[in-house]
């Protein structure tokens, strides 16, 4: 799978990035994101991926999801792509600013660096799943493990994201395992919209962030 997106980013350079499970599953959080066989290797992108990925004679299989349901840009470039004589990727990306969405992994004799979520990022693309592909039980074991993640590019997320549900999911989670970055994170800007939300049907409504959730894990009602 490595050589069809690589292909995808550098060499058709679409703006596309893989995210969601699967990049945190490259961002060292598998134990908890398991994902079973066959894999699934899930894309992210500003338009549609290529008819003929879901074609190739491989046991990965692609999920695409439109990135702009959740963001309103997608920071991969167009731009970046093969240079030089075109045999070699020696364009070195600058990810390093902590508001930057992506991280990348070198892949291949050619060094090609393989865009995908942050863990922050990735975090959000998988609350995104809840409640009908991903489940509460597995999310919140995720979520316990973000020990190390950066408050500043957290915020700069929420405030971009378009999702209500996706945010107040994001925070229910994040005060139930009470993080120390949670109290290095300003909330201003961070739209958290109004009304009630039904995520879970039957389930128990949380107070704070006006969402249903299994009772099971409400901790306030």
């Amino acid at each position: 799978w490595q050589h069809i997106v690589a292909s995808l980013q550098l060499v058709m350079k679409q703006s596309i990035a893989v995210g969601g499970r699967t990049a945190l599953e490259l961002n060292g959080y598998a134990h908890y994101v398991s994902s079973g066989s066959p894999r699934e290797i899930h894309l992210y992108g500003d338009e549609r991926a290529p008819g003929w990925l879901g074609q190739l004679p491989i046991e990965t299989s692609f999920v695409f999801h439109n990135a702009k349901k959740l963001f309103p840009t997608m920071p991969i470039s167009r731009k970046r792509g093969l240079v030089g004589d075109g045999s070699v990727y020696r364009q070195t990306p600058n990810l390093t600013d902590t508001r930057s969405d992506f991280d990348w992994f070198s892949f291949g004799t050619g060094d090609w660096p393989i865009y995908f979520s942050t863990p922050e990022r990735a975090v959000l693309e998988i609350l995104d799943e809840l409640p009908d592909k991903e489940t509460f039980e597995q999310v919140d074991v995720l979520v316990e493990s973000l020990v190390d993640i950066s408050p500043r590019r957290m915020v700069h997320l929420l405030r971009e994201c378009r999702s209500i549900k996706v945010k107040r999911l994001f925070f229910w989670f994040a005060d139930r395992h009470n993080h120390a970055w949670l109290e290095r994170m300003e909330r201003d800007g961070i739209e958290l919209g109004s009304g009630k939300r039904m995520l879970v049907k039957g389930g128990k409504l949380d107070p704070k962030y006006l969402i249903t959730v299994p009772a099971e894990f409400d901790d306030r009602v």
